[in-house]
């Protein structure tokens, strides 16, 4: 099964994340990943869902989503027409020992380090979701002691636009 990527245009208003989530549920639909946030326009919100499956399953989930009255529009984004990023916050041990070999892999990945204690360094980095695994892979011999991940955000690359009142159709890829 291969993972497909839709950005879902909602209202922003209350109520509408749950009855999304409600939707996928009651399907019995799994959600790989799920990011919600505002766009450039304060009256909606962009969800990028991350869907295991099929293109029988993500035709069913862009079928169920369509009926929602709060969604405006459905795009599925092809990998190669558009960007996929994910954010991390790592917080590792660290010693006097050990803080200039972490620095170094801070470095080497393109993260940065957002806290500074005694005992611990914490990491932001961004990226895809292998790069970000790997950099895990890497600090986990130094103890991981608490780690967060925000799921896929994606946007189409160059002049694609997904936006309200464009004259596209919900499901429309065009």
């Amino acid at each position: 099964m291969a993972k497909h990527t839709l950005s879902v245009l909602v209202e922003n208003q209350a109520g509408v994340l749950s009855r999304v989530a409600g939707l996928f549920s009651r399907r019995g639909f799994n959600i790989d990943s799920l990011a919600v946030g505002i766009t450039e326009d304060a009256n909606v919100s962009r969800m990028t869902i991350v869907v295991d499956g099929d293109d029988y399953t993500v035709e069913q989930v862009t079928k169920q989503l369509n009926k929602l009255i709060d969604v405006i529009k459905i795009r599925q984004l092809d990998p190669n027409d558009s960007v996929n990023r994910e954010l991390a916050l790592i917080k590792v041990n660290a010693t006097s020992t050990t803080r200039s070999e972490i620095m170094q892999m801070v470095d080497i990945f393109r993260a940065k380090i957002v806290d500074v204690s005694k005992n611990t360094l914490t990491v932001e980095m961004t990226g895809s979701g292998s790069k970000i695994a790997a950099f895990e892979d890497m600090l986990k011999q130094f103890g991981i002691k608490e780690m967060v991940r925000t799921g896929i955000i994606a946007i189409e690359r160059g002049n694609q636009v997904i936006k309200v009142g464009s004259g596209e159709n919900g499901a429309s890829g065009e």
